[in-house]
């Protein structure tokens, strides 16, 4: 399809070659042209893309399944479509629209998870940032049935993170079987989705345990509407500390978004009976290891969250347009994104980094 927007031949790209090389940030990485979209495909000039623990995680090459290499990692970005590819048939976006690139880039819509509304579990998906180029680069080629219109009304750099993070969470928390009134623990809760996690279950009326370490996440934590904050360096008895907390019969639900396999050690001994363990965080290599006897019986739930389809992020970015949910970031150029896998993989990043693809 025909366009009025300008696109350039080259563009500036993170490019990861090799796990063990160096992230290189080049300005002359070829970007698509119009004739050279399928039909299907769009062209999307981003404006931002945030940086999501999972990037690192492909970097590093931590995942049984390998990345694609070279990878252009990302996928997190906003922007506005500049071309659609020829004899695209009833596209559902339109060319100058703003919209938003999720890890999901494509489902096939056919196979038996994509019919069952699993279309992030796709056997014919793509993903962008690991089986696919992504959002580091100032342009990025998708397709129209996935990229997620964004609300007028919610700016880009706030809805980057939501594509993923809050996604992410957002499906975790509502299959999570809980009610208003329940007691929910989000261990991890001062990280990138922790912090939007604590908002969604907020918004949906639950009550909040945040578990994560330092003053800084503690007092984001409280602020964003946790009742309950207990710092697990702190603390000498976690499992006893959050079954205090919450009325002495332990939590309904715990929804672990930490990247970290002891997270999830303690779940079962801290959840009440009927209790439900929403499975979220990927560490790198790490089992899920439960006390079988215990899981038993108190009939704990044992659920595995990826990410979300593409109703859920319409759903989840129409929460954070309302107001109920925002996201907590800092704005860097493309040319930081070293210095901030560094400080994922140290635990020091609070809230969300995103990257300005302008700069």
């Amino acid at each position: 399809m025909s366009t009025q927007f300008h696109i350039p031949k080259t563009q500036k790209a993170a490019i990861v070659e090799t796990t063990s090389a160096p992230l290189k940030v080049v300005d002359d990485h070829p970007v698509p042209q119009p004739e050279e979209l399928a039909p299907g495909e769009c062209l999307v000039e981003l404006d931002c893309s945030g940086v999501c623990h999972t990037d690192l995680h492909a970097r590093n090459g931590d995942w049984p399944i390998p990345a694609k290499l070279p990878l252009i990692g990302g996928h997190e970005g906003v922007g506005r479509i500049v071309a659609i590819g020829a004899h695209t048939q009833g596209s559902p976006v339109k060319l100058g629209e703003r919209v938003g690139i999720k890890w999901l880039a494509y489902s096939c819509l056919d196979c038996e998870p994509c019919r069952k509304g699993l279309e992030q579990s796709c056997l014919n998906g793509k993903y962008s940032g690991f089986t696919v180029d992504g959002t580091f680069s100032q342009y990025v080629r998708s397709w129209v049935t996935h990229v997620t219109p964004i609300p007028e009304n919610l700016d880009s750099a706030e809805a980057a993170s939501i594509l993923c993070a809050g996604i992410t969470v957002y499906r975790a928390i509502k299959n999570s079987k809980t009610h208003i009134g329940d007691w929910i623990v989000l261990p991890g809760a001062g990280g990138g989705l922790g912090h939007l996690a604590v908002q969604y279950a907020v918004a949906m009326g639950l009550r909040v345990v945040a578990v994560d370490t330092g003053a800084e996440k503690k007092e984001l934590c409280l602020k964003l509407g946790a009742e309950k904050f207990i710092d697990f360096k702190e603390t000498k008895d976690l499992v006893k500390d959050i079954v205090a907390a919450t009325d002495g019969f332990g939590a309904h639900a715990a929804v672990v978004t930490a990247a970290n396999p002891s997270a999830y050690a303690q779940a079962v001994d801290y959840l009440r009976m009927g209790g439900v363990l929403m499975v979220v965080g990927l560490p790198a290599r790490a089992n899920l290891s439960a006390d079988i006897f215990f899981t038993v019986i108190k009939s704990i739930s044992i659920l595995g969250s990826y990410v979300g389809n593409r109703q859920d992020a319409r759903e989840a970015l129409a929460i954070a347009a309302q107001g109920k949910v925002k996201c907590y970031y800092q704005t860097k150029p493309l040319s930081a994104l070293a210095e901030t896998y560094e400080g994922l993989a140290e635990g020091k990043i609070v809230g969300r980094i995103v990257l300005n693809m302008k700069e």
